[in-house]
């Protein structure tokens, strides 16, 4: 019984750092990440200051555990990505993995974009950078003409395009997602004609 306990406290202690990360995400988000305080964000979620500090001590580790958990996927990719052999198909599925990586952590992707100078004076930003080389490392063969290498790459960087530059359009969100992976999965097809 002391286990469903211990697992019933663990899971709590779990929802209330996703509702910190979540309500600190939208705050950044409103009113930019320097502009927040965490005083902002325990009053937001209707607790105390020191409530808040029992999880986070810092915004930074807020927003490092936010990306930690929402690029876990992303570094889980990499990983399958350096077993699989650089065919098409293996191309294909890190995009539409990719993809929805993406997807699942757009808010974390927008925050970065809108505050850029700040992911580059915190850890993230080059964790991220270093994310993003081994998603690279991964996805071109170093042996094919460069033009190969740009399409392969592009790929990648017209999901992050779209992501942004689609959502003021109007449309099905999904609808726009099948467009963008369409796109991203001509590029690398061309990057493979001659294989």
């Amino acid at each position: 019984m002391g286990g469903t306990m211990d697992g019933t406290k663990q899971q709590r202690r779990g929802n209330t750092r996703q509702r910190i990360q979540d309500v600190a995400l939208e705050l950044f988000a409103e009113q930019g990440y320097e502009k927040t305080s965490l005083r902002e964000i325990a009053e937001r979620l209707d607790v105390t200051k020191a409530a808040l500090y029992y999880h986070f001590k810092t915004k930074e580790e807020i927003i490092v555990s936010i990306f930690q958990d929402l690029t876990k996927p992303i570094e889980e990719l990499i990983e399958w990505g350096r077993e699989q052999p650089h065919t098409l198909d293996t191309k294909r599925e890190i995009i539409r993995r990719y993809s929805a990586a993406l997807a699942e952590a757009t808010p974390l992707f927008r925050f970065m974009q809108e505050n850029q100078a700040t992911v580059r004076e915190l850890q993230i930003g080059d964790s991220f950078k270093d994310r993003m080389r081994g998603l690279r490392d991964i996805f071109i063969d170093t042996d094919a003409p460069l033009t190969d290498q740009v399409r392969c790459v592009s790929a990648i960087f017209t999901l992050h395009a779209g992501m942004f530059f689609l959502q003021d359009i109007e449309g099905d969100p999904e609808d726009k997602r099948a467009a963008v992976l369409d796109v991203a999965f001509d590029l690398v097809s061309q990057a493979h004609h001659g294989a």
